[in-house]
């Protein structure tokens, strides 16, 4: 398989002759071997697991995205992802970084939808008077 991992502005990592892929779905992890049918799924944050016959078994923490597979190309779209350090460091990685950022992400769109209410209450008073 060729498997191209791409973040909004760079393409993280080109990989060809991949024989097998494991991503993080929010139900669960799931395998890609060369053969099976096409798919698409959400991506949760997690570890891609990726081998070839050159690197090995590469791991990468990956955030929350999509997967598509259309015959033998596999792509990725996240939004941040990390890899060259050792499983454990990965781990903790998504857990610290892509987990934390998305509890601070609701915090901010809870703020922002609240000031939303108050600025259209507003604007039905003005109209009002």
């Amino acid at each position: 398989m060729n498997l191209k991992i791409l973040l909004p502005f760079e393409v993280f990592a080109d990989k060809t002759d991949v024989s097998r892929i494991v991503a993080e779905a929010q139900d669960g992890s799931f395998g890609l071997l060369p053969h099976r049918r096409d798919c698409v799924a959400a991506l949760a944050p997690g570890i891609l697991t990726y081998e070839t016959d050159r690197d090995g078994e590469v791991f990468v923490a990956v955030d929350e995205g999509v997967l598509v597979k259309t015959g033998d190309d596999v792509r990725v779209s996240v939004r941040r992802a990390l890899g060259g350090v050792g499983l454990d460091q990965l781990r903790d990685a998504v857990e610290r970084e892509f987990l934390t950022l998305d509890d601070q992400q609701r915090k901010v769109r809870a703020v922002v939808a609240k000031m939303e209410g108050v600025l259209v209450q507003g604007l039905v008073r003005v109209r009002n008077d």
